[in-house]
């Protein structure tokens, strides 16, 4: 079964995906709702239900949790935990959350090996930071 990774922002939402073995993650794609508060958690819903209704299915949702580098508690913090106690109310799917620090600056670090144009890097990055957060918690599961 496949796990989903999701790295939260107000903005955008990057999404990753693990293969079926839940060894290897990769980036899917970001999702751009209106807002954290208007429809992010109906806009996440529809993607879940697309990657449920896909052949190899999906069973454990994975939602970076934001803190600061000393680990404690960031603005974001609370907005994540309440978004993920919504969306484990309206899934059958375990909701997970881990810690997110530093995905973004690793993920923008492997993206910059390989693509040396900074836009074309910035809209690749929500998805691969959903990416490190996935596999971080999938080799944490190993």
């Amino acid at each position: 079964m496949r796990f989903v990774g999701l790295d939260i922002g107000e903005k955008r939402i990057g999404v990753a995906v693990s293969d079926v073995s839940g060894t290897l993650a990769r980036p899917l794609g970001v999702l751009r709702p209106s807002g954290l508060d208007v429809d992010a958690l109906d806009v996440v819903s529809t993607e879940i239900a697309r990657l449920v209704a896909e052949e190899d299915g999906l069973g454990e949702i994975v939602i970076g949790l934001p803190r600061r580098l000393d680990g404690s508690p960031s603005d974001m913090t609370p907005r994540v935990e309440q978004f993920a106690r919504q969306l484990r109310a309206k899934t059958s799917l375990p909701v997970t959350l881990q810690d997110e620090r530093l995905s973004s600056h690793e993920a923008e670090s492997r993206l910059a090996l390989r693509d040396k144009n900074w836009r074309s890097r910035k809209a690749k990055l929500d998805a691969a930071a959903a990416a490190v957060i996935l596999q971080d918690y999938l080799d944490s599961r190993a």
